[in-house]
């Protein structure tokens, strides 16, 4: 499997808040608060890498602003990893709330 690029992160973390209220759809946030906690300490590490605040949308800003021969290996896989982690959790907020069933 081909690694992310940065422009893959940064629509990943930027698409955050639209997949998340897919994810929760007519359900009550309340029912899958402990997994939004989890994902929100994605996004603080994701943004404490990156010097900025904690909120996903400040962390595609950053991805998308260092240049591509300021990256280091380290940092896009720990990001590659919080990504990863986040696509994750959305998925078992969707199984949790029944958003992931066709509609009938």
């Amino acid at each position: 499997m081909d690694k992310s690029t940065p422009d893959d992160l940064a629509v990943t973390f930027r698409s955050l808040a639209r997949r998340l209220r897919e994810a929760i759809g007519d359900a009550d946030p309340a029912t899958v608060g402990g997994a939004i906690g989890q994902l929100h300490a994605h996004v603080e590490t994701a943004a404490a890498l990156l010097g900025v605040p904690a909120d996903a949308t400040a962390v595609a800003n950053a991805i998308e602003a260092r240049p591509p021969e300021a990256w280091n290996g380290d940092t896009l896989d720990e990001l590659r990893q919080r990504a990863l982690d986040v696509g994750g959790i959305l998925r078992r907020i969707s199984a949790l709330t029944g958003a992931d069933e066709p509609d009938d």
